[in-house]
């Protein structure tokens, strides 16, 4: 089953009132094992960033100046998303923020039936604690050392391991998925999944050899207790 965690930075709380999106990305999961695929991008919100925004994920009017435009990568996000159900934290934050940008842009909308909310869940499943990605990184003992501020990517990368482990722990998948290089894709930058045939899995059974010796000391025991 393919998923797409994904997170989003803003320029504040609510879209309604004129506030954009400056970045997005997304993670691929499929069958809760990270490919290694990613979309991420960055966005002109052609208004100014107010110093609490800033102050939470770093990103400055200036340097979002040469930024594209949400329009000219909305092809290119909806195509790695697809159909598939998106993941996030407080999803309908970024949900609502999400469709703001696709509704300006005059596109169809992405249906909240598809959204899974780790909020909810981690609410279900621990009830009364603190429900941060924060706090569920470290309840988890997944290592976050290295997020100063929000940053759209990592804080995807980092759900998408909470979210394995909301689901069950990691022992699922491992995250033997290898790395790729980043392939630049319109105005966003897209890591493909790696390619080509994975090592068939290697036997784990006895050899011949094996069995015979096993038998030749099983033999030579006096009065096993399965004997009697």
């Amino acid at each position: 089953m393919r998923e797409i965690v994904f997170d989003t930075e803003t320029t504040g709380l609510d879209p309604r009132t004129g506030d954009r999106m400056v970045e997005i990305g997304c993670v691929e999961l499929v069958n809760l094992v990270p490919t290694g695929a990613t979309y991420h991008a960055y966005f002109n919100p052609e208004r100014d960033m107010p110093a609490g925004a800033e102050a939470v994920h770093g990103l400055s009017s200036v340097f979002l100046a040469d930024k594209p435009l949400f329009r000219d990568s909305a092809a290119a996000l909806l195509d790695f998303i697809a159909d598939s159900p998106l993941i996030a934290h407080n999803a309908g934050f970024d949900f609502a923020f999400l469709n703001a940008e696709l509704t300006l842009c005059e596109l169809e909308i992405v249906c909240t039936s598809r959204m899974v909310d780790t909020v909810a869940m981690a609410k279900r499943k621990h009830p009364g604690a603190k429900l941060s990605l924060d706090a569920l990184c470290t309840r988890y003992g997944i290592d976050r050392s290295h997020r100063v501020k929000h940053g759209a990517l990592l804080d995807a990368e980092l759900l998408a391991q909470v979210y394995v482990e909301l689901k069950g722990g990691r022992q699922i998948g491992l995250e033997l998925a290898s790395e790729t290089a980043p392939v630049a894709v319109a105005a966003g930058i897209v890591r493909k999944a790696p390619e080509g045939s994975r090592r068939e899995p290697r036997p784990h059974v006895a050899s011949a050899e094996e069995l015979a010796r096993h038998r030749a000391f099983v033999g030579g025991m006096n009065a096993p207790i399965w004997g009697t």
